[in-house]
């Protein structure tokens, strides 16, 4: 036991971020475009015991430019490489974002675009969402769940209400799903369930349910799918014309729920490591994968500064002559020194990428290249 816990002990020498310090200074500035300014840090410092290193650092005025997530294909089950989805909405810059399944790319976490659920958790993990109340998106940062059921109205009785198990994945025996518009042009699930088409306003069944699968989706609608051929009690009542209503359940460790309803957008991540200005180093219910926060990893961050300003950072990783990687702790020391009040970690790894310009100025660690991935975030030009 004794030499189990020594071997603990100088496991998290080496990998706690270096000790406290002067403010970071990132070296001389690119200016990409109005509102986008890019910085090369290569301080082998950075990193405690020092080892190479080669961090990406992209600086954004909203006042000038707009920052929006954007699906691989704009489906939610697709990859593509950052490159591509740039070039594709004509972004000024981009980055990955999500984490994601390989090889469908089904974002692995929390995911919300033009208002709409795509990806529900009940795993509590950093989130980063984008409220647009003016011309200017607000940035909030939170650890965070949704979840979604399914109420239907009865005259003279309690609504008949089921929770959905799943939004925008493939579906499970005796569990029921929701299709959104941003999944596929219909569910591409096999035969043998039951598939009830709802839509318009206020929402209503518009037939009965469909048991060949591959239920086409209604652009101004939904599918809700049932894992089986006998529908159970709830769902007796989704018959033709029935009105229903589709609840979604926020919770957030710090902030509101109000907050992230009202979001227009919602990025997952793991591991949420400043919000508000406070330093985060227990990241026991985000329930991340052993050594995830104490390895060095290729890392993609966001992180919003005092000053309004937007902070999009990518880390080269596994590669040893040129960049080590960080351990979440390096990254929250880095994000400390460059003085952001919030910073989220985003998926890292092979999909860390970062393109600016038309060119990927960091190193992806894949040996074929950029990996495709499922989102990214777009720096665009106002619109």
């Amino acid at each position: 036991m004794r030499r189990s816990l020594g071997c603990a002990a100088i496991a998290l020498v080496l990998f706690a971020a270096p000790p406290r310090s002067q403010t970071l200074d990132p070296g001389p500035a690119r200016s990409v475009a109005p509102g986008i300014t890019l910085y090369h840090v290569t301080d082998p410092g950075h990193l405690n015991p020092p080892a190479p290193l080669s961090v990406w650092l992209m600086r954004i005025d909203l006042a000038a430019v707009d920052l929006r997530a954007a699906l691989a294909n704009d489906e939610v089950v697709d990859t593509e490489t950052v490159a591509d989805t740039a070039v594709r909405h004509r972004a000024l810059a981009a980055v990955n974002a999500g984490f994601f399944v390989l090889p469908t790319g089904d974002p692995a976490g929390l995911y919300k675009l033009d208002g709409r659920l795509v990806s529900d958790t009940r795993r509590a993990r950093g989130a980063v969402g984008f409220i647009r109340e003016g011309v200017v998106p607000r940035l909030i940062f939170d650890r965070v769940t949704a979840t979604m059921s399914v109420r239907i109205p009865r005259r003279h009785l309690p609504d008949a209400r089921m929770n959905i198990a799943g939004v925008d994945t493939p579906r499970h025996l005796a569990k029921l799903m929701l299709f959104t518009p941003a999944w596929h042009s219909h569910t591409d699930m096999a035969p043998g369930g039951l598939e009830w088409v709802v839509q318009g306003q206020p929402l209503r069944v518009s037939g009965e349910p469909r048991t060949a699968g591959r239920t086409p989706i209604p652009r101004d609608g939904f599918v809700l799918s049932y894992g089986g051929p006998r529908a159970p009690t709830p769902l007796t009542q989704l018959r033709p014309g029935a009105e229903i209503g589709l609840d979604t359940q926020y919770t957030a460790l710090e902030g509101t729920p109000a907050e992230w309803r009202r979001a227009d957008a919602i990025v997952g991540g793991a591991g949420l490591l400043i919000r508000g200005g406070r330093l985060i180093s227990d990241w026991t219910m985000e329930q991340l994968s052993p050594g995830f926060a104490a390895t060095r990893h290729p890392r993609t961050l966001i992180g919003t500064h005092a000053d309004g300003a937007v902070w999009l950072i990518t880390v080269d990783g596994r590669q040893p002559k040129l960049s080590a990687g960080m351990s979440l702790f390096e990254l929250r020391e880095l994000a400390r020194r460059l003085g952001l009040t919030n910073a989220l970690n985003l998926d890292g790894g092979g999909s860390t990428t970062m393109w600016v310009d038309g060119t990927i100025v960091n190193s992806p660690s894949d040996a074929a290249g950029p990996r495709k991935v499922s989102d990214a975030l777009l720096v665009m030009p106002r619109r």
